[in-house]
């Protein structure tokens, strides 16, 4: 099972170490991620294997918000199957 990370914001040092250890810390695991920075913006979109988180799916997505808040950042946190559905013709 897996979702979907997006993240943008103005680019800063260790945003990627920040979003993969809230990632670890809920046993979440990094299937594939791919980053970029357009002059001071960053834009990143990860795939995770949610299988093996310790809290329910809610609550992280609760707390990936939080971390964009506190980081100023958007994070935004969707389930694989809901992704997929709004992006469908």
């Amino acid at each position: 099972m897996n979702a979907i990370i997006t993240v943008v914001g103005h680019d800063s040092k260790g945003i990627i170490a920040k979003v993969s250890a809230k990632c670890a810390e809920s046993g979440a695991n990094i299937v594939e991620i791919s980053q970029s920075v357009l002059k001071e913006y960053f834009a990143m979109i990860m795939v995770i294997d949610i299988s093996d988180i310790s809290i329910p799916f809610t609550s992280f997505v609760d707390e990936m918000k939080k971390l964009g808040e506190d980081a100023g950042l958007d994070i935004r946190t969707m389930h694989e199957d809901i992704f997929n559905s709004m992006h469908r013709i």
